[in-house]
């Protein structure tokens, strides 16, 4: 087997002694080629080189979340096809790692790659759906590059909390969750429209759910970690189905608290309920369209205000080693 091994040497909880022993280690049971990234969106390419090529089987991508989207993002940039494109496995080395944990891999780098082995020696791999966003066609983002998410994308305020924790990483700190809990305190005192939202989710053959303030888009479940509790903002989403979303219509300081509180004791069969709550599952295609640009994010990268992205939840889109 041939295997590109895609080497974030930014990831926040390994170091540089891990990573020399995650390589030989993988490099005993493979023929390995391994590149440590040097710009943003390097992954990316290096991934889509690898499924241009014709000899390599399994790319391996060591990093966070971020890392992953731009190496799916390479592997998928011409369309999924699980048949002719090098598997994905995934070595968590970020701060949080949603889509290696949803996966059921573990948290620790030696142990996922251990893990990786095993399943590589055991020929044990799924197929799992991604989503992709693009621009609306015939609004004034339609040129908007689509882009492709592992576990979650979101327009709205959550999409602001990670634009505010961007900041603050490229100022220096550590990506920590107090970090992000007082960025989410920071956008709701900031937060012009969390009285009267100014988001319209429509979608083929169903009314259209207007006035949300937040819209959450899941493509797995849990949503994200607060160390090492599952925060499930919606339960029913999976890497088997459509995608699903979680809106909400209310964010005064009762609301917030309310939906704060559900966030943090939701499990696998409860999430976020209530009168300014939707929940919506296994969609393959909506549009959120907003009244004025509003901050979007996919797998925690923040990308600009948008007023209007159409996603697409496409089933079976890669193969993962698991």
């Amino acid at each position: 087997m041939r295997a590109l091994l895609v080497v974030n040497p930014a990831a926040t909880t390994t170091s540089a002694r891990t990573r020399d022993v995650l390589i030989h280690a993988l490099a005993s049971e493979m023929k390995l080629e391994a590149v440590t990234t040097q710009y943003r969106g390097h992954a990316r390419d290096l991934a889509r080189q690898a499924a241009e090529s014709d000899d390599i089987d399994l790319v391996v991508a060591l990093g966070g979340d971020g890392t992953v989207n731009e190496v799916v993002n390479g592997l998928l940039h011409s369309g999924p096809d699980p048949e002719r494109l090098p598997r994905l496995a995934v070595v968590p080395g970020g701060s949080t790692n949603v889509f290696a944990r949803a996966l059921g891999l573990p948290n620790d780098a030696v142990e996922a790659t251990g893990a990786l082995l095993d399943a590589l020696r055991d020929g044990s791999e799924r197929s799992v759906g991604m989503g992709i966003a693009a621009g609306t066609p015939g609004t004034e983002d339609e040129a908007a590059p689509a882009r492709w998410f592992t576990f979650c994308a979101g327009l709205g305020f959550d999409a602001g909390v990670v634009g505010r924790v961007e900041q603050q990483r490229e100022r220096g700190k550590k990506s920590t969750h107090s970090l992000y809990l007082r960025q989410v305190v920071r956008q709701f005192l900031q937060e012009p429209n969390r009285r009267h939202g100014t988001i319209t989710l429509e979608r083929p053959g169903d009314d259209p759910v207007t006035d949300l303030v937040l819209s959450i888009v899941c493509n797995t479940a849990p949503w994200t970690y607060l160390g090492n509790r599952p925060v499930y903002a919606s339960p029913k989403a999976s890497f088997d189905t459509g995608l699903d979303v979680l809106g909400l219509s209310r964010m005064s300081t009762a609301a917030v608290a309310r939906y704060a509180t559900q966030l943090l004791t939701s499990s696998p069969e409860r999430g976020p309920h209530g009168k300014h709550a939707v929940s919506l599952h296994d969609l393959d295609r909506f549009t959120l369209h907003s009244k004025v640009p509003l901050p979007l994010q996919m797998d925690g990268d923040h990308l600009g205000l948008r007023t209007s992205v159409t996603f697409t939840g496409v089933r079976r889109a890669l193969r993962v080693i698991v």
